[in-house]
């Protein structure tokens, strides 16, 4: 049970795609005394889905419906549940639809809203269905561009946070010809900008930030590509190097990803999806966290997919949202604090 000087955040944890592991992964890590230890945990989504995903995970937890924060009662043993209602009984896992789709939007909507009212400090997202999003006439390319709609944010950044690594990106859901186009010198700049106050804000008070390349080897002085580092790159490095900060680049990506895990680099920016994504799941897919940079709301999810296949089996691995829940408790404000 919750106390008046209870300095825990209440993190909103959207229920994601209900056709996938989202119910599933809540209901685990909502079992474990550390996460209760970090946060008071708010479950936005659909109570009927989460009993649900209690019991073919075993976790023996109870489920409550809350109509609005206030009611929540924080007391272990019991998930709160701000129950939207929209997903029908025994509604089937693995299977994408526009049903769970739009429930996934309207939870994202609600926790939104939640955090802006101050009845929650920061969102943490269970993954949701890109296809099922669209099905159920949503388009967006995914969270990231979701909640910047949501709070009228122009642009956010995308960081990806795994043992030994952090990763910014450029661009992230757009084709690889669309994301050279777009990268641009203002861009290249605001990003590491964003990543570098986060970085600030997290304690770290001189980050170390190294910037990767588009082209093999970063271009090598002209050898590869048609000059992008010296016209998209480059520029935005001097600014960011003439504010002082501790900025490197452009360098070779396989070199930098190497160089950041060992600890030479608190940040990575990478200039598209695959250059940032790829390492970062190599390293630890299973506690690998998203970070949206540049939202009015802190945002966190796990990082990874809906896992289709593995849905409704209780199999799905909690990790990446424990790390996430971890992630926004450290970022958000402590109450009465």
């Amino acid at each position: 049970m919750t106390t008046a000087n209870d300095t825990r955040p209440i993190i909103a944890i959207t229920m994601g795609d209900a056709s996938g592991v989202g119910p599933e992964i809540i209901m685990k890590a909502l079992a474990r005394a550390d996460v209760h230890a970090l946060c008071r945990p708010l479950v936005v989504g659909d109570a009927t889905r989460l009993r649900e995903a209690g019991a073919i995970t075993g976790t023996g937890l109870a489920v409550a419906a809350r109509a609005a924060p206030a009611e929540a009662r924080f007391a272990r043993g019991t998930v709160d549940c701000i129950d939207l209602g929209l997903i029908p009984a025994g509604h089937p896992f693995g299977q994408l639809s526009p049903v769970s789709g739009e429930a996934a939007y309207r939870y994202i909507e609600r926790a939104t809203r939640l955090v802006e009212a101050g009845e929650a400090d920061a969102i943490c997202t269970a993954p949701l269905s890109k296809e099922a999003l669209h099905a159920a006439g949503h388009k967006y390319p995914g969270h990231t561009e979701l909640l910047a709609h949501l709070t009228g944010t122009p642009e956010v950044s995308m960081m990806l946070v795994a043992p030994k690594l952090r990763v910014i990106h450029v661009t992230t859901h757009i084709g690889l010809m669309d994301a050279i186009r777009k990268i641009e010198p203002g861009l290249v700049e605001r990003v590491i900008a964003r990543g570098h106050a986060t970085l600030v804000k997290a304690g770290i008070a001189e980050p170390r930030i190294g910037v990767c390349g588009i082209n093999p080897h970063a271009g090598e002085n002209g050898l590869f590509g048609q000059g992008e580092e010296e016209e998209k790159i480059i520029p935005a490095v001097r600014a960011c190097r003439a504010k002082g900060w501790k900025v490197d680049g452009p360098l070779p990506a396989d070199t930098l990803f190497f160089r950041a895990a060992r600890g030479d680099f608190d940040l990575v920016v990478a200039m598209y999806h695959d250059q940032g994504h790829a390492p970062v799941k190599v390293m630890g897919l299973e506690a690998g966290v998203n970070i949206t940079v540049g939202l009015p709301v802190i945002r966190t999810s796990v990082d990874h997919g809906t896992a289709f296949d593995i849905a409704g089996q209780g199999i799905a691995d909690e990790g990446s949202l424990v790390e996430a829940l971890r992630q926004a408790s450290e970022l958000a404000p402590r109450r009465g604090a």
